[in-house]
């Protein structure tokens, strides 16, 4: 389905997935039927559903808001504070887009009003990122899961951008742990509280408990050995999907 570019995927409501690459979004029903499809107006480097369907896409300098059919609703600009925006959180009350140049997390309320950084107090000037992109999860209470892989760990912080705690060490042969000189590259959280990850060189993808202890490892040999920044995605039946890089496919498990 995607020529050149898969960048980011996400599931709404009804376990749909919506998909950004080569300037549009796709959708996909879960066994992988297109069933619409729309353009850009710029390419296309995240994506997320709100609980009125609307898709947010993440882009250079802006965001794109779409109804569910792919009308555009409006385009969020913040001039000097935005730069390219490689990952999308919402909650009830907030919108955050994680800024990979600035390499922390805005915090917006629903009507556009900026309200605080997060991550920006980081002893490294934000969150270290080699791999060139910031990504995270908002859970069901509000909290961010952060991957932060510079630090090898994922981090969790409120709203406010208070750091919490976090999962991961730096280990290159019990997997348990993360290698390289940077990973996790991306994050997401399941109902559970579960933390996801993908990992690159080789790429993998990883289940810990709310804990972080390692639950499930999923091989370097279902990914193309060169994929990294493979976003996640997962469903309300506990599916998880993966968007490898390279291949251009979302895998499913």
């Amino acid at each position: 389905q995607f020529r050149e570019e898969l960048r980011g995927i996400a599931v709404d409501g009804k376990d749909r997935v919506h998909a950004v690459g080569d300037s549009s979004v796709m959708v996909f029903d879960g066994d992988g039927r297109l069933l619409k499809q729309w353009e850009t107006s710029l390419p296309g480097f995240s994506v997320a559903v709100d609980g009125d369907g609307r898709v947010w896409v993440g882009q250079w300098q802006q965001v794109e808001l779409f109804d569910a059919e792919g009308g555009l609703v409006d385009t969020g600009r913040d001039p000097g504070r935005l730069g390219l925006i490689t990952a999308v959180g919402l909650d009830a009350d907030n919108v955050f887009l994680a800024d990979a140049s600035a390499r922390w997390i805005h915090r917006y309320d629903r009507q556009g009003t900026f309200l605080n950084h997060i991550g920006d107090k980081h002893r490294k000037g934000g969150f270290h990122i080699p791999n060139g992109t910031v990504d995270f999860a908002v859970d069901r209470q509000g909290i961010l899961h952060v991957a932060n892989p510079g630090m090898h760990r994922g981090e969790r912080y409120t709203a406010a951008g208070e750091l919490m705690g976090h999962i991961g060490r730096f280990d290159g042969q019990d997997p348990a742990g993360f290698p390289g000189c940077c990973n996790p590259t991306n994050l997401t959280v399941d109902v559970a509280c579960r933390v996801i990850v993908s990992e690159k060189a080789g790429p993998r993808a990883k289940v810990y408990d709310p804990d972080g202890r390692l639950l499930t490892v999923v091989s370097d040999d279902a990914f193309d050995p060169a994929a990294k920044n493979m976003d996640l995605a997962v469903d309300s039946r506990g599916r998880i999907y993966v968007a490898d890089t390279v291949k251009l496919e979302i895998c499913v498990f």
